[in-house]
C-alpha cells in the first residue's frame, strides 16, 4: 500500500477523482498554452496524449500562426460518467459543460480583441476520455459538442 492510501486524510478509493483531476490538469495546461500560443513551458504532454494532445497542439499552432493568444480561462463543470478499472488499460469518460465566455482571444501584438461570430456557442458540452497509462491518468480524447449546456 502507498502512503496516500493509508493516510487518514486520503479520500476514499473513488475512481472518479483521478479521472476528473487529470481532465482539470489538462485544461490548466491548455489554458497556459493558449495564453502564449505555445506548448513550450507547459506540462500539456504530461496530461494529454494521443488525439487529445495532437488536437491541442494543432489549436495552439493555429493561434501562433494568427498571432493570437487567449486571456482569461474557461469555467469547467466536469462529471465523470464512467470508470472501468477492469480493462487492460483502465478507462474513464466524463462530460463537461465548458463555459468559454470569459476566455477571450486577443491579438498578441496589440491586445485588441479578436472578433468572433456572435452566434458561436460559449457554453457547450464537452465529452472526454481518460486512460490510465503507466500508472497515471491521462486525457486521450476531448470532443467539444455542437450543443449548448
Amino acid at each position: 500500500m502507498s502512503e496516500a492510501s493509508t493516510s487518514p486524510a486520503a479520500p476514499s478509493a473513488d475512481p472518479d477523482e483521478p479521472v476528473e483531476a487529470a481532465y482539470r490538469k489538462y485544461w490548466e495546461e491548455k489554458v497556459k498554452a493558449y495564453a502564449k500560443a505555445s506548448v513550450q513551458g507547459t506540462d500539456l504532454k504530461k496530461y494529454a496524449v494521443a488525439e487529445a494532445l495532437t488536437t491541442a497542439e494543432a489549436e495552439v499552432q493555429a493561434l501562433e500562426e494568427k498571432g493570437v493568444v487567449a486571456t482569461g480561462s474557461p469555467v469547467l463543470a466536469p462529471k465523470v460518467t464512467s470508470v472501468d478499472t477492469n480493462r487492460k488499460v483502465p478507462r474513464g469518460t466524463l462530460s463537461d459543460c465548458t463555459d468559454v465566455s470569459d476566455w477571450t482571444l486577443v491579438q498578441q501584438s496589440s491586445g485588441a480583441d479578436v472578433t468572433l461570430p456572435s452566434d458561436r456557442l460559449t457554453k457547450y458540452v464537452t465529452e472526454a476520455v481518460a486512460e490510465k497509462w503507466y500508472g497515471r491518468w491521462v486525457i486521450v480524447k476531448v470532443t467539444p459538442e455542437d450543443r449548448p449546456c
